[in-house]
Parts: C-alpha cells; sequence; structure tokens
C-alpha cells in the first residue's frame, strides 16, 4: 500500500495553500461579514485551475484526478469555508451533470466557461417541501410542441444569482413511470430566459460569502434539445452527482477540521496562563491530540474513497462514510479549538469563530448526516 502522494499532487497541495493563504485570508472575514460574495476572487481561483479539475481537456478542463480535486477542496476550505463552497459546488454539481450527462453540443457550450471561473452553475434539485426527500420534487415540465414549460421552484442552490451565473440543472417531473411513481427529467436552464428568476438569499449563518439562491420558474420554455440525457434519467443523474459531491463535502469537512486545529494548535502555544502555555495543561494537550488522531484518520477515510473512484471501483458507500465522518469531524475540532480559546473563541476576530458556524452546514447540505447513516445502513444490508 502507497500512501505518498505523487509529485502532482504534491505541487497542488502546495500551489493552493500559496494562493489561500496569500489570495482568500486577508479577506476572508470582511467578506463574511458583509455577506459579499466576490466575482474577482473567484475569476483568479478560476485563473489557477480550480474548476473543471477533473473535466477533459478537450473541454478546456485540467484531466486531473479525482483526489487532486478533492485536495484542492481541502486546501481553500482549511482557511474558507465560502470559497471553498464556491469551488466544491461548481465542480461537483454545476460542472458535474453536464459534463458527464451533456450531449456533445451541451458539453461544448457550457463547459470551457465554467471551467475557466468565467462563468457558474447551479444544480436544481432542493424544494421548499423537498430536501431529504429528494423525490418529493413539485416543480414540473410539460411538453408543449418543441418545447418544455418549467413551473415552480427551488431553494438553497449555490452559485445561482451572482454576477457569474449562467444557467442551472433543474429536475422536474416530467409524468409517471409504471409504476405509478413519478418520473423525473433534467433540464438545461439558462439566466434570462423568460420566466426564471433567481433571488439571492442573505442572513445565513455560515458560507455567508458564498451565493445561494432562490429560483423560481414561471412557465419558463425550454427547447427540448435543453433536456440533460434522457427524459425519464433526472433523478439517477442527481443522486450519482451526490455521490461524488459527498467528497468535495468531505474535503470541505477535513480542511476546515485541519483549520480549526491549526488556530487551536497556535494559539495554546502563545497563550500563558498559571505561568505556562496551555497547551502544557493535559486538558488541553489532550483534546489536541484527539484532533490530530481525528483528522489523520479522516483524511485516511476520505482519500481512499477518492482512490476508489480514481480507480472506476464501486465507491458510494465510502463516500456517503466520509462525508458523515468528517462532516461531524469538523464539528468537533472546531468545538475544542473555541473551548481553547475561551472567551476569545467567541469574537468574531478569531478565525474558529467562522469555522464553527461554517462547519454546521455540512451536516445538512448534500445528503444531511441522517441520511447517510441511512445509506451506509443499506450498503451494509440493514
Amino acid at each position: 500500500m502507497d500512501f505518498d502522494l505523487n509529485k502532482e499532487q504534491e505541487m497542488i497541495r502546495k500551489e493552493v495553500r500559496r494562493f489561500a493563504e496569500s489570495e482568500i485570508v486577508p479577506i476572508a472575514q470582511e467578506l463574511d461579514e458583509t455577506e459579499t460574495f466576490s466575482a474577482e476572487l473567484t475569476k483568479k481561483m478560476g485563473e489557477i485551475g480550480l474548476f473543471g479539475m477533473c473535466v477533459s481537456e478537450d473541454y478546456e478542463g485540467q484531466g486531473m484526478d479525482y483526489l487532486s480535486y478533492i485536495i484542492a477542496v481541502e486546501e481553500i476550505a482549511r482557511v474558507d469555508g465560502s470559497q471553498a463552497a464556491t469551488i466544491a459546488a461548481g465542480n461537483s454539481l454545476g460542472i458535474g451533470p453536464i459534463y458527464y450527462y451533456g450531449t456533445e453540443e451541451q458539453k461544448q457550450k457550457y463547459l470551457p466557461r465554467l471551467c475557466s471561473g468565467e462563468a457558474l452553475w447551479g444544480f436544481g434539485l432542493t424544494e421548499p417541501t423537498a430536501g431529504s426527500d429528494a423525490g418529493g420534487s413539485k416543480t414540473t415540465a410539460v411538453e408543449d410542441g418543441d418545447h418544455w414549460v418549467l413551473n415552480g421552484s427551488k431553494i438553497f442552490i449555490t452559485n445561482a444569482a451572482c454576477e457569474l451565473s449562467l444557467g442551472v440543472t433543474v429536475q422536474a417531473v416530467t409524468g409517471k413511470i409504471a409504476s405509478g411513481k413519478p418520473e423525473y427529467t433534467c433540464f438545461i436552464v439558462e439566466h434570462g430566459t423568460p420566466g426564471f428568476k433567481a433571488i439571492p438569499m442573505h442572513k445565513k449563518m455560515m458560507w455567508r460569502s458564498s451565493n445561494t439562491a432562490e429560483l423560481y420558474f414561471d412557465n419558463v420554455r425550454v427547447p427540448k434539445e435543453n433536456v440533460l440525457g434522457s427524459k425519464g434519467d433526472g433523478f439517477h443523474q442527481m443522486l450519482a452527482t451526490l455521490d461524488g459531491g459527498r467528497l468535495s463535502i468531505g474535503a470541505m469537512g477535513l480542511g476546515g477540521a485541519q483549520g480549526a486545529y491549526e488556530a487551536a494548535l497556535k494559539y495554546s502555544k502563545e497563550r500563558v496562563q498559571f505561568n505556562q502555555p496551555i497547551c502544557k495543561f493535559q486538558a488541553v494537550a489532550f483534546k489536541l491530540a484527539d484532533c490530530a488522531l481525528e483528522i489523520e484518520c479522516g483524511r485516511n477515510l476520505l482519500y481512499k474513497a477518492c482512490w476508489l473512484r480514481d480507480h472506476e471501483r464501486a465507491f458510494e458507500k465510502e463516500a456517503a462514510m466520509a462525508k458523515l465522518y468528517c462532516s461531524e469531524l469538523m464539528g468537533r475540532v472546531a468545538n475544542h479549538a473555541v473551548q481553547i480559546h475561551g472567551g476569545y473563541g467567541l469574537m468574531k476576530d478569531y478565525n474558529v469563530e467562522r469555522f464553527y458556524r461554517d462547519q454546521k452546514l455540512l451536516d445538512i447540505g448534500e445528503g444531511t448526516s441522517e441520511i447517510q447513516r441511512l445509506v451506509i445502513s443499506r450498503y451494509i444490508g440493514c
């Protein structure tokens, strides 16, 4: 067994960390405080190749393996969850469905701009009454000549309502299958299509400088060539996309845990009480030891899941495990980090306060912790 990263992966970690510390760290707190999505910073992330990392060079992608992409997300999350969310959603949820299920014409039309970071794309699955129950979608699409007419709404959609947003992939009910259950089909809907409205959501507890949107479809007409893949394949496409997305959420948890741990370790060496650094007290040292232990476990679990995917082996169970473990791992580490900082950990001047807030979304987004346990239990035969 070889646990070493190859030279390209090591270089990616080094370069992305350098970028994150020089370009994101100086402005992360201000962007969070003002709830500002930065198109300029997003384009810079595109310039260094953080979009389309797993997409073929035929479509202006980077042609890298999945582990390289996950390492990049991890390094961005180490300093800021909001920018990591932009990257993770941009790659896994935005680019992914078009790349894996789109026609050649659709790929040529959209992927080059999305892979450059010039534009972003949304993943329209969640609805006000359809969260964990992804099959509870109420948005409909009705065939009308050479078009489909969409009506309904989506909520909590990342990258879908900012100046870089180009469009969104939308799951809609298009009829019923033989069993009587709803049939789902995915559609490509561009911004500017009459009847389609995207509204930014504010007052979030976490990921305050990422873009989150509510989407509304009022008799939105899209041509038949905007069907993604085949009619009736939508639910499968969405669930398969989430399998890969779970790895990027796991990377956000792992990276966030690493960042919170490093902040706590640094502070514990500087903070003196009773004439010695607080890291010398067993109560604090044991917290840090537990953090280091769990981060190592999380990294091995996540990287193994990526290795399975890169080798075209079944990875869905491991993806659910990695998403669940690394999401909750960040919660435990961030909690220890705030406790080690004491009163200062509750102040916005210290990054651990932001890590503590940003973590909570990881327990909820792209499949709640409860849903991950359900998925895992089914894979083990329960």
